[in-house]
């Protein structure tokens, strides 16, 4: 199925912002967003929320990474 289904809209009540900038185990993964946001991430260098609510700005070639088990949850769910 197409990633397009991102950008379906994520209420502020059901993401949990992490504006942490550690090396937590959400640093090791590559996380879901909606596209336009990440076009506009790289136009602006706005911040962007991932379905698990990871807030960041992109700047790593994310096919190096795991896929957040999160991500990938919420993903799976709002496909099914």
């Amino acid at each position: 199925m197409a990633m397009d289904v991102l950008n379906k809209v994520v209420p502020e009540s059901e993401t949990r912002p992490d504006i942490s900038h550690d090396d937590g185990d959400r640093e090791r993964f590559a996380h879901y967003v909606q596209k336009d946001k990440i076009t506009e991430s790289a136009v602006t260098g706005a911040p962007v929320i991932a379905l698990c609510g990871k807030v960041w700005v992109p700047n790593r070639d994310p096919k190096k990474f795991p896929v957040c088990p999160e991500c990938k949850e919420i993903y799976e769910e709002m496909t099914a």
